[in-house]
């Protein structure tokens, strides 16, 4: 074997499934890859948005944004507009970017204003005032910027994970990907403890050189046949469900960010499609009921009893340990699941095949990086994780249970202990990142954000006043100036061919 492997078997289609095929078949050209998918079973589809990550890849598949994005409903994404975790005066809400080359100077800005407010110095340091996407969020423009500005930032997208994965299926099948719509039976684990072949419901014998399993949270030939074992994050994450609730899109503006809002145990999303918005409350069966969470999901988004019907999901929290055992490679709701809340699922899957196709030519084809390659997605999961519990143990909220034992929260991790002590001690959070060597899983930026946009500082009666005016004035005039070489989101959309609703 020359190159790649010879024969790929993927169990399970939906966004993660497609996407490995794509990305085997565009990495391994003379590779058969197949997708084995069972036509009985609906894919999840929790989270309809991604990180800046999800524009890589299409673009290193060579598919356009104007090829992809109207036929999936899709939306451009700034970043994330989190609204009522704080009930500090001043930090009501705050937004997390998606940064680009521009933020980078009136970032160092907002790092000095933190760094002076820590000290008890009453510096403006909420973040929304000195990056640039939370500005066009706020304006509802979009990230693309006319033809003469020189800078383009970077963004995600909001997009129907149904479509998504139809779309990766189509262009996966027309370059050569075989697609079979079968019931897996059994599978078949040799002597030698690889994975020898996949039965299916009309007595085929799939075989292959490599494995992977996207076949959802029951992971099949991971967890089930080969033993994977699972590495629960219950007790630093208490969400466990969601419910889910689709709404008709009303009028023409359309936000260019997520929103993320905290209710009484969790949060509820709002993702805007072209067709749609998604709404969903992600929360934690120890608080409420089902009925309980739709309930007050229906009451926040002023719906009636009956309509529309509800869709009530278990999220199995954690990780496996070795996302590649034997001759499986585990990707999606297989491998793990950190909930939706930073919408980095595609993201990690993205991550895990990409360092896969790294890891095996490496080791010329053969598992020797294997270890070396677990070890590093397993620390890209527990980075992630850190960074979104850290969002409830930091939440600045007393009115519930829920949040209060959150914040009373003591299963951290000794990464995440660090970090939170040296913000609170007034130290340097650049060098603590880049000492644990973590930046490639969140930046300092977004540390900063998060932090402070939850006002996590010393009381405002603490503080002395400077005078900082003439400094944010000239960020303002700044923003101002950049914002308005973007037009408004929805004609970046209908620029792109996207469906009006």
């Amino acid at each position: 074997m020359t190159e790649g492997a010879r024969r790929i078997v993927v169990l399970g289609g939906g966004t993660a499934g497609w996407m490995a095929a794509n990305l085997f078949a565009h990495a391994w050209p003379r590779a058969r890859v197949t997708v084995i998918e069972s036509p009985d079973i609906g894919i999840i589809g929790v989270g309809e948005g991604s990180t800046p990550q999800l524009k890589a890849f299409f673009d290193r598949l060579g598919i356009a944004e104007r090829d992809w994005m109207p036929a999936c409903n899709a939306t451009y994404k700034n970043g994330i507009a989190f609204h009522g975790w704080s009930e500090r005066a001043g930090c009501e809400s705050y937004f997390h970017p998606f940064p680009g080359a521009l933020d980078v100077h009136t970032g160092e800005s907002f790092f000095s204003h933190t760094v002076a407010r820590r000290q008890g110095i009453a510096a403006e340091a909420h973040p929304d005032r000195f990056y640039l996407p939370a500005r066009l969020a706020a304006e509802q423009r979009g990230p693309k910027p006319s033809e003469n500005f020189p800078f383009e930032p970077s963004y995600g997208y909001h997009f129907d994970a149904y479509l998504v994965g139809a779309y990766l299926r189509d262009h996966a099948t027309a370059r050569g990907v075989v697609h079979l719509p079968l019931r897996v039976t059994e599978v078949r684990v040799g002597a030698d403890g690889q994975v020898a072949a996949l039965m299916t419901e009309d007595g085929q014998a799939i075989e292959a050189d490599l494995f992977v399993d996207a076949s959802g949270f029951r992971s099949v030939i991971a967890q089930e046949a080969l033993g994977a074992r699972f590495r629960s994050f219950a007790d630093n994450l208490f969400n466990d469900s969601a419910v889910v609730m689709p709404t008709p899109r009303m009028g023409e503006a359309i936000n260019a960010h997520t929103k993320a809002t905290a209710l009484s145990a969790g949060w509820c999303w709002d993702i805007p499609l072209t067709n749609r918005t998604g709404n969903g409350y992600v929360y934690s069966s120890l608080y409420l009921t089902p009925e309980q969470a739709e309930a007050e999901l229906r009451a926040h988004l002023g719906l009636t009893d009956d309509a529309p019907a509800a869709r009530h999901l278990k999220m199995k929290v954690g990780r496996v340990e070795t996302s590649w055992t034997a001759n499986c490679l585990a990707v999606g709701l297989s491998q793990g699941f950190i909930e939706p809340l930073e919408a980095t699922a595609l993201h990690i899957v993205q991550a895990t095949v990409e360092g896969f196709i790294n890891a095996w030519a490496a080791g010329g084809f053969t598992p020797r990086h294997r270890d070396k390659f677990n070890a590093s997605i397993a620390a890209r999961y527990d980075g992630i994780r850190d960074y979104i519990v850290c969002h409830y143990r930091v939440n600045q909220r007393t009115d519930t249970r829920y949040w209060r034992d959150n914040a009373a929260n003591t299963h951290l991790s000794d990464s995440l202990k660090a970090l939170l002590h040296c913000w609170y001690s007034g130290g340097d959070m650049v060098a603590e990142v880049a000492r644990q060597r973590i930046e490639g899983y969140y930046s300092p930026m977004s540390w900063y954000c998060l932090l402070s946009g939850y006002g996590s500082y010393p009381p405002d009666a603490q503080l002395r006043v400077v005078d900082g005016g003439a400094d944010m004035e000239r960020i303002d005039d700044f923003m101002a100036r950049c914002a308005s070489n973007f037009a408004p989101h929805h004609q970046q959309l209908a620029a792109l061919g996207a469906p009006h609703s």
